[in-house]
């Protein structure tokens, strides 16, 4: 189950938030066949002297952490960065440039969830795809 943080500029994260979580979670049921009734987003709006980065991006600069178990395929992963840089070009015209993407993957029993250990857990999903 993708937990994902959005970070971004808030002037240019806060108008755009229930779109881009569309987006993103559209990304993530493509790529790893993921039910379409389970989302995870979390934004961090950023005040411009709290969120530095580098010269050749612009205000647009978003960053985007999905910690997921581990499981899934290279290809799979692969998929979800594609689709999440070619969807926020298409929605909003964001640069790739613009787009930053880390994948974090952690095995299922590092995850407490619902009470239990995520090794567990009863999924109605496969992780492994």
């Amino acid at each position: 189950m993708p937990q994902i943080k959005i970070y971004g500029l808030k002037e240019h994260l806060n108008p755009i938030k229930g779109k881009l979580s569309e987006v993103i979670h559209s990304c993530v049921i493509d790529a790893f066949q993921y039910p379409t009734d389970k989302r995870f987003h979390r934004f961090f709006p950023m005040d411009a002297e709290d969120f530095l980065f580098a010269n050749g991006r612009s205000e647009a600069y978003t960053i985007i952490e999905i910690s997921i178990f581990e499981g899934r395929t290279v290809d799979s992963k692969k998929k979800l960065i594609k689709l999440i840089f070619q969807r926020m070009l298409e929605s909003f015209g964001t640069s790739p440039n613009d787009i930053e993407i880390t994948l974090f993957e952690t095995p299922k029993h590092n995850w407490g969830i619902r009470g239990l250990p995520g090794d567990e857990l009863e999924l109605n999903y496969k992780v492994n795809v």
